[in-house]
């Protein structure tokens, strides 16, 4: 039986004409650059995450990177976050020039340990990017409590987690601003890349908003430098096809995690620990497992789908070497990077394939 990671297919054929439909209404406008789609999907997005405004934006790395140049992060400034992540977290934070500051990882959840925040805040510290891995949450609450202290603006990196939910609050409505991606395999993905910021800051708003078309207001006169970092309103069209179906995707996706949890319990496979604080969107079931990549290759080997979320902890990529960290500096995340293992969780799996998955699984175990 082959089942694949992600089967986008699946989910194309069963909002095929509207999509179809939305995007044919763009394209007879001719309001190919902003335009009504765009400004209703931020609308919607805003309502969905509880935050007053949010901002298209052309990828959910153009979201960190239009963040940080909105709240004046560059040369010379520090950013705290975590080395276990996408590169795009901490790349973002490299191209306006600051400083990446690590600190490791909860094992259990696989986001930043808030108790390793405070002992990393130097005077050049200006913000903290928390990261809400795999569709759950980051502990928000100390790390807005040592983030108010210290003065620090609070960047969620929601890009795996919209619609995600920690002590009722939804992702990117508790930090400064929140991130989000809209990359074809997220839970709300997109025909392409696309992304999205989320705040309730006025003034940060209206930076954003300007910023994301080179800083311009009015037209041709630029106060800032920003970049072109529009979202698409082809890409806000389907998007706004999927929005309504959104939650009944997660809870889907949340079905299948409890299915697997059951399957792997009181065996080898680790499973992924969701916090009681929190509500996840399993953009990602991720298990922890010995011999991983031994697994791996027998996965693949028998048409399942697996991928490794992350195989190399940022501060060991060679593009960050002249940060001067070293193998050990954050055991956990390294310890991490060479236990996970992803599974296909998507909507759209059966029961066959689920029992196929972890069937294969268990049965490499106990040879």
């Amino acid at each position: 039986m082959q089942v694949p990671l992600l089967d986008l297919k699946a989910q194309y054929a069963t909002i095929k004409d509207e999509v179809l439909k939305q995007i044919n209404e763009v394209l007879d406008s001719q309001r190919c650059i902003g335009g009504p789609k765009v400004e209703e999907l931020e609308k919607k997005i805003a309502e969905l995450c509880g935050c007053k405004y949010a901002v298209g934006v052309s990828s959910g790395t153009d979201a960190i990177l239009a963040s940080l140049i909105s709240l004046g992060i560059g040369i010379g400034d520090e950013v705290i976050t975590t080395p276990f992540t996408f590169f795009a977290t901490a790349g973002c934070i490299a191209r306006v020039g600051a400083k990446p500051v690590f600190v490791d990882i909860d094992p259990k959840t696989y986001n930043i340990n808030p108790s390793l925040i405070e002992p990393a805040i130097t005077k050049k510290t200006k913000a903290v990017i928390p990261v809400h891995l795999f569709g759950q949450m980051a502990d928000m609450d100390p790390i807005m409590q040592i983030a108010g202290q210290a003065s620090l603006a609070v960047i969620e990196d929601a890009c795996q987690a919209i619609s995600a939910a920690y002590k009722g609050k939804k992702a990117g409505s508790i930090g400064t601003c929140g991130c989000f991606s809209f990359f074809p395999s997220k839970n709300l993905g997109g025909i392409g890349d696309g992304g999205m910021v989320t705040t309730s800051d006025e003034e940060l708003y209206h930076k954003l908003f300007i910023m994301r078309n080179h800083g311009s207001e009015p037209k041709y006169y630029h106060k800032f430098i920003g970049g072109n970092f529009r979202l698409d309103p082809i890409q806000a069209a389907a998007l706004l096809v999927k929005l309504p179906l959104l939650d009944k995707w997660s809870q889907a996706r949340r079905r299948n995690a409890a299915y697997y949890t059951k399957k792997f319990k009181d065996s080898i496979v680790g499973t992924p620990q969701i916090s009681e604080d929190c509500v996840s969107i399993f953009n990602q079931y991720v298990i922890r497992v010995p011999r991983r990549d031994e697994l791996l290759k027998h996965l693949q080997s028998q048409q399942i789908g697996c991928e490794i979320y992350y195989p190399v902890p940022l501060h060991l990529q060679e593009c960050f070497s002249y940060l001067g960290c070293r193998q050990g500096d954050f055991p956990e995340s390294e310890k991490a990077a060479q236990e996970v293992l992803a599974l296909p969780i998507y909507p759209e799996l059966t029961s066959k394939m689920k029992d196929y998955v972890a069937k294969t699984i268990l049965e490499f175990y106990q040879q």
